[in-house]
């Protein structure tokens, strides 16, 4: 029953991580190609709505026939 003692002190672990080598230039570039693959990404999703919404009706309207 040692889970539940109430005079247990819980310690984070603490994480002091530091980079070995930075560039600012490549780091900038990289952040402007994350946004353009960002933005791109948010256009796929409203198309593959609209597919969905099409092959939906479609299915419906197959049952509705037979």
């Amino acid at each position: 029953m040692g889970l539940f003692t109430p005079n247990r002190n819980i310690k984070r672990k603490k994480f002091e991580y530091e980079p070995r080598f930075y560039n600012p230039q490549k780091d900038e570039k990289l952040k402007q190609r994350m946004r353009v693959q960002r933005h791109v990404g948010k256009r796929r999703k409203s198309s593959g709505i609209i597919y969905f919404v099409i092959l939906f009706i479609m299915a419906i309207y197959v049952y509705s026939i037979m």
